[in-house]
């Protein structure tokens, strides 16, 4: 409840919870992040330093967000550090900056284990329909509802080597922007009908073209791993978008334009 003075009456507003959700948002954007913090990330956060001093303001911001809404969770004995916390938070909010956001509504928790964590997968053979189980080491690992799983050593090495293509954070996190529209396949929440249809058009091409060249053992800016499905088509050029915006450019421009205008940002600038 916020209490008002009107003529000398005090008169109690209640508000709901997204105004108020707003509310102390905006009071979070507004503070300043700890000076230890801002020194974490000119020295620890590659992409960070290459941002105009504008958008290291906002990514600011949203990193104070992020750490007041997501819990950390310690996986096989990891200590959740400010470290920890400070890295994948900038690079996951990375994916937020000059966009009307939802600071990921539906994911609550990140579980961090030390390093690669196994998971079963169940498999099915298509030619017979019989079922089997299979164990799978995995860097990352993104739920549609809940929540996303790292691996810090991957986190870790990822961002040292910022310009390789490979950003584990930024490939998860992209995840969960394609789930905000009910699936994930590649398709995130967007402005309208025309913009759907286009999407679709520049994505299709682009991803038939990528399956086309990995088929025929062809190297492209693009890991392979891209063709998998429309889904990981999708987290992992965003991770070439922000890591080597320049080659993705080069080889697909009309994929870089769609990225471009849906993230509202042209990291071929911050070089």
């Amino acid at each position: 409840m916020i209490l008002l003075t009107i003529g000398g009456v005090i008169i109690g507003i209640i508000l709901g919870k997204p105004i108020l959700d707003e509310l102390r948002r905006k009071s979070l954007r507004q503070q300043s992040l700890p000076k230890p913090w801002q020194i974490f990330l000119e020295q620890n956060i590659p992409l960070y330093r290459r941002l105009p001093s504008q958008l290291k303001t906002q990514l600011q911001g949203h990193i104070q967000i992020f750490l007041a809404e997501k819990q950390f969770i310690s996986c096989r004995g990891i200590v959740i550090t400010e470290a920890i916390k400070l890295t994948i938070a900038a690079q996951a909010c990375l994916l937020l900056l000059n966009r009307h956001t939802f600071y990921y509504k539906d994911l609550s928790v990140i579980l961090v284990y030390p390093t690669a964590f196994i998971v079963p997968r169940e498999i099915q053979d298509k030619a017979t329909g019989i079922h089997s189980y299979e164990s799978q080491i995995l860097e990352g690992e993104s739920w549609e509802i809940g929540k996303v799983i790292l691996s810090w050593e991957d986190v870790e090495r990822d961002t040292r080597n910022f310009g390789t293509g490979t950003n584990v954070v930024l490939h998860e996190f992209a995840h969960q922007l394609d789930a905000e529209q009910g699936n994930t396949n590649g398709v995130p929440l967007l402005d309208d009908q025309a913009s759907y249809i286009t999407w679709a058009k520049v994505f299709n091409q682009a991803y038939q073209q990528h399956c086309y060249q990995v088929a025929h053992g062809n190297n492209t800016v693009i890991n392979n791993y891209g063709a998998k499905n429309p889904a990981e088509f999708f987290a992992v050029v965003t991770e070439v978008f922000f890591e080597q915006p320049l080659a993705l450019k080069n080889e697909y421009l009309q994929l870089y334009e769609q990225l471009q205008h849906y993230y509202q940002v042209d990291p071929s600038d911050w070089l």
